[in-house]
Order: structure tokens, then C-alpha cells, then sequence
């Protein structure tokens, strides 16, 4: 057996089958519509490209980084949460740049969880959040997100009559798939829960920046006493078009930022230098950016929402996410999500992602990502109408 016992213990990747047949579907000609990854389909802002290119023609930056991210970036993400959410926070220790949030959060579980120690994560999520754990030699106890709470964590549930107690919990609003939300009042029930129970929070804000129809997203470390008791990712990625340049940084608990801070200085050199530079032309330019790429969700937003509710597939519109999370037509409930998905992409030739690929309790659901264009997801809609009659 060449695989260490952390990769065989690994659950089957449920996406593997969705993207392989995508794949066939292309190379036999077919115009697949994808609405299944979560990848951003528009330019980075012209202003960042320009700073990458920039920096990028100094030779001086072609050598090692720092694995905790430069100075200056650092002082920005800091200077960005002060202005953006009011929260104080110290570039030397209460801030570290990561290869993007998938890689921070991995390497975060490596730096904090023991073999056998336990972890509270809202299930469907985000599936690196389960992998990581595992692959840490985590377990995992779940917090089911379900319609009739509004996909919101119910966490001191989760823990009753279970041994041995968590050593921290995963939090992620807005929430990937749910697209659920909360407000400042959540955030502060979370970190009295991590007080009472003696446990860490982790907070996913991958979103925070991708809202609608007036809602603002919260961060968790506005919460009254968050920073003694947890910390929180953010991503660039979403918020500037920045999928492919993978940075990202982790904020809040001095220890927590420190132990992720410490792993990481054996396994990189950090962010190539050019890339942290963008990244701080991102945090302190022109915020104007933003609108326009949330604007352009909206609008994609409110065709693929329209365009299910005129087809009969009842929906509602999100306030957050890039995302549509969709219970399947009560007549392929019995098919499961999986099935429902490939059968999808096979007739009606739309990728959606299926429910249970982001755990149990997303099962007969899909998620739709909204990276097509509003022509395309028109198209889409009569694709999918065919299908459903």
C-alpha cells in the first residue's frame, strides 16, 4: 500500500465523476454550459494586472518571499479591516498571508489538531473544511444545516451528550453552498459558545464582499471577545477576480495566527512578491471594482432565479454567494443528487455541482455557480426546461 493511511482515509471525491463526464461531453462536440465550479469568469481588475506586471519586471522580486506574507501587505489587510469592519488588528502578529484560504485553513488544522481531536462543522460546507480535518487525522462532528433553520448552525445541539468534546468549530457565512447569512448578533452567540465549551472558532469569509439587495456581510472578529477566541480567512479570490493567483490571508488570535505562521515557514516561501503587491493595490485602490463584479452577479443572479421560478422550479433569491442553492423538482428526489446532475448534464447539457458533494445533509440539492454569462444562462433555462418536461 504506497498511500499513507491520511490519503486512504479520505472520502471519495463526489465532483470527480461530474467533471470527467463534462469533459467527454466537450470533447464530443458538445456546448456544455457550466454552471457547476465556483471559478470566477471575469478579468481581474485592470488596475491590479498593471501592479503585478510592474513589480514583476523588477528583478529584485523574482527571489524568495516571505512565507508570512511582506510587511506592507500585512499592514494593508490590517488597515482594510479597520476601515471595512471597524476591527483592530496587529501586522506583526495578528495577521499572515496564505497560498489562498484552501491552503491556509489545511495548513491551520495541521498546525492545531492532534490525531483523534474533534471539530464541529456545519454539513453541507465548503469540502476542503472536511478534507483538511481528515487529513490532519481530525474526526468530525456535524452541525446539520437545515431548510427549516434557514441553513444556520445550531451548534450547542450539535455537542449534547457527545464525547469527547470539540476543540473547535468551523463557521462560514456567507455560507458555500447554502448561501445563507447572518448578522453581528449570530457571531456574538458563536464566540459565548466558544467560551462556555473552552473551544476555538475558525471563520470562513470567502464572501463577505459578494452581497445583494442591501445586505452587508459581518466579520466574525466584530463580535465582542471574537480575537480571544478565534480567527478568520479571507480570500481575494472572489472579491477581485483573483481565483488563479491564490492569495489570500488568516486574521485575529494571536496564537491561532501564530501557529499557522509557524507550520508554514516549513513548507513555503510564501506568495510570489509581485502577487502580494497586486494584492495591496487591491486592499488600498480604488474599491470601485467591487460593484461592478457584484453588479455583474446580480444581474446573472436574477435571470438564472427568474428563469427557474418561469420553468416551474421554484426558487428564491439569495443574498449573498455567487451561488444558487436549488432542493431538486420533488419527481427526481428519488434519483438523488448525483444522478440528477449527471442526467442534467447528459440531456439538458448544463453542469450543475451535486448536493451531496458538499456532504449528507446536501443531498437532494444542487448548487448552481453563477460564471456564465446572462445569454448563456438563458440558454441554460430552456436546456433545463426540456429536461424537466
Amino acid at each position: 500500500m504506497i498511500e499513507a493511511e491520511r490519503i486512504r482515509n479520505l472520502p471519495p471525491y463526489l465532483f470527480h465523476h461530474i467533471n470527467e463526464r463534462k469533459l467527454k461531453a466537450r470533447q464530443a462536440g458538445k456546448d456544455v454550459i457550466d454552471l457547476g465550479m465556483g471559478n470566477p469568469d471575469q478579468p481581474t481588475p485592470p488596475h491590479i494586472v498593471e501592479k503585478l506586471r510592474e513589480v514583476a519586471l523588477d528583478p529584485r522580486a523574482h527571489r524568495y518571499s516571505a512565507s508570512r506574507g511582506i510587511k506592507h501587505l500585512r499592514k494593508a489587510i490590517c488597515d482594510w479591516y479597520q476601515e471595512r469592519f471597524n476591527v483592530e488588528l496587529d501586522p506583526e502578529t495578528e495577521a499572515v498571508v496564505v497560498i489562498g484560504s484552501k491552503e491556509g485553513i489545511s495548513h491551520l488544522m495541521l498546525a492545531v489538531l492532534d490525531k483523534g481531536d474533534t471539530i464541529l462543522i456545519p454539513n453541507p460546507t465548503y469540502p476542503s473544511h472536511l478534507y483538511s480535518v481528515i487529513i490532519a487525522g481530525g474526526n468530525i462532528y456535524d452541525v446539520p444545516l437545515l431548510p427549516e433553520s434557514n441553513f444556520l448552525s445550531d451548534f450547542s445541539a450539535a455537542i449534547l451528550g457527545r464525547y469527547p468534546k470539540p476543540k473547535a468549530l468551523l463557521l462560514s457565512y456567507p455560507h458555500n453552498p447554502t448561501t445563507a447569512v447572518v448578522n453581528l448578533e449570530f457571531f456574538e452567540k458563536a464566540v459565548e459558545f466558544a467560551q462556555r465549551n473552552d473551544l476555538f472558532i475558525i471563520h470562513d469569509l470567502a464572501y463577505s464582499e459578494i452581497c445583494f439587495d442591501g445586505y452587508q456581510a459581518p466579520s466574525f472578529l466584530q463580535a465582542k471577545d471574537a480575537k480571544k477566541v478565534g480567527m478568520e480567512f479571507y480570500s481575494l479570490s472572489k472579491t477581485y477576480n483573483m481565483a488563479g493567483w491564490r492569495v489570500g490571508f488568516a486574521v485575529g488570535n494571536k496564537d491561532l495566527i501564530g501557529a499557522l505562521a509557524k507550520l508554514k515557514t516549513y513548507y513555503d516561501y510564501g506568495v510570489f512578491t509581485p502577487i502580494q503587491v497586486a494584492g495591496i493595490t487591491a486592499l488600498t485602490g480604488s474599491q470601485e471594482c467591487i460593484k461592478e463584479i457584484v453588479s455583474t452577479y446580480q444581474r446573472r443572479r436574477d435571470v438564472l432565479v427568474n428563469g427557474l421560478n418561469s420553468i416551474g422550479w421554484k426558487v428564491e433569491k439569495p443574498n449573498a454567494t455567487m451561488y444558487l442553492w436549488v432542493r431538486i423538482p420533488e419527481e427526481f428526489q428519488k434519483i438523488g443528487s448525483m444522478k440528477f446532475s449527471l442526467d442534467l448534464l447528459d440531456k439538458a447539457e448544463v453542469a450543475v455541482s451535486p448536493g451531496i458533494g458538499f456532504g449528507r445533509f446536501g443531498e437532494g440539492y444542487v448548487r448552481f455557480a453563477l460564471v456564465e454569462n446572462e445569454q448563456r444562462i438563458k440558454q441554460a433555462i430552456k436546456n433545463i426546461k426540456k429536461f424537466l418536461t
